[in-house]
């Protein structure tokens, strides 16, 4: 008797705002047939990256819960027994199994737990771990923002106050390096060879012999590139570090993450403007949402990674969406959120509970 294929997952991992969502969205637009089941998890109360790739437009990315399911009640490597594990049964067990998985965790997760999860019984002999693909934003380390220099690090503080205590950004970061088959060095259109050069010399340093360095523009990765690296991580966890090796469980109080809803937008420069002097005024790393802008019938979709924002229309309301504004913000641990919501909706009107 031939034994069972197994079916390979891709664990898509990076810091917030790296581009993940956006390189599946493109590896769902080059799929070419292939039945591709996306387990998304997200961290806060607002399912956004779903709703960014049920908007996407294309062929099979529906609200079908074996293409797209969502695990929103938290970071999927702290929710492994009562979440993940029933999901992956659900999907490798029906009646017709996808092709290929693909997992998007939350930029605050830690890959390894994840990793180790498929060493279950349930699924092991049903799905492996194809690779962990680690999602960087190429422009914001090469600026510093993870830097383990400790004379950097020490500049750093002497420059800012709020940087005056361990990082847990270095952590999160670090560990989705060490557990990395490949690399994706996404927004490196932003980036000048030099500069490419220096921060492909600084990243070979921290990661495994054999991991791949792939330099991308907006997600676009070929998935013949990024899907078949039979890495069979779950196999091999011993050489991918982790700073949480020997803890029995992790949290993230490091972080505070809440949902700001509002009214119609009509002026969308000074809304920038006002998302803008948040971001500076209350150190927020992440911004998500939609709009809602009057005479429009798309939603305008906003993503924010520090002071850069970037902003489109997606596609139209439906009559199942509640037509109005809402942002997903997450920001280090004690986030004024009353303080944050004012200064977002500022000037526009709140819509009743």
């Amino acid at each position: 008797m031939s034994a069972v294929r197994k079916i390979p997952a891709t664990v898509v991992t990076g810091f917030l705002g790296a581009g993940k969502t956006t390189l599946i969205r493109h590896l769902l637009e080059q799929a070419n047939g292939r039945r591709i089941a996306l387990v998304i998890n997200e961290f806060g109360d607002l399912g956004m990256d779903r709703e960014i790739l049920l908007g996407c437009g294309v062929q099979g990315c529906d609200d079908d819960d074996t293409s797209i399911v969502e695990l929103a009640n938290g970071c999927i490597c702290c929710t492994v027994a009562d979440e993940f594990l029933p999901t992956m049964e659900k999907l490798v067990l029906g009646a017709n199994p996808p092709d290929a998985i693909v997992i998007e965790t939350s930029g605050l997760a830690l890959p390894k737990p994840l990793v180790k999860a498929f060493q279950w019984p349930e699924i092991r002999s049903r799905v492996t771990v194809d690779g962990v693909v680690t999602v960087v934003d190429a422009h914001a380390v090469a600026a510093g923002r993870f830097a383990d220099d400790p004379d950097a690090v020490q500049a750093q503080r002497d420059a800012d106050a709020a940087l005056d205590h361990d990082n847990p950004l270095e952590e999160v970061f670090e560990d989705q390096l060490a557990c990395a088959d490949m690399v994706i060095l996404n927004k490196a259109d932003l980036m000048d060879e030099a500069g490419m050069d220096v921060l492909e010399q600084s990243l070979r340093a921290r990661l495994r012999p054999g991991v791949k360095l792939v330099p991308a523009a907006f997600g676009k990765v070929d998935p013949a590139v990024l899907l078949g690296l039979d890495a069979a991580a779950e196999d091999d966890l011993d050489v991918r570090p982790s700073h949480h090796d020997g803890d029995d469980d992790h949290d993230h109080d490091d972080f505070d993450t809440l949902v700001v809803e509002f009214g119609p937008v009509d002026d969308l420069d000074a809304f920038e403007a006002r998302l803008h002097a948040a971001i500076a005024g209350h150190d927020i790393l992440r911004v998500k949402g939609f709009l809602d802008v009057p005479g429009k019938a798309a939603r305008h979709l906003v993503q924010a990674v520090g002071p850069r924002i970037d902003r489109w229309y997606d596609r139209p309301w439906t009559a199942a969406d509640n037509r109005r504004s809402h942002l997903v913000v997450i920001g280090l641990h004690g986030l004024d959120k009353a303080a944050v919501a004012e200064a977002i909706r500022s000037g526009l009107d709140v819509p009743a509970a």
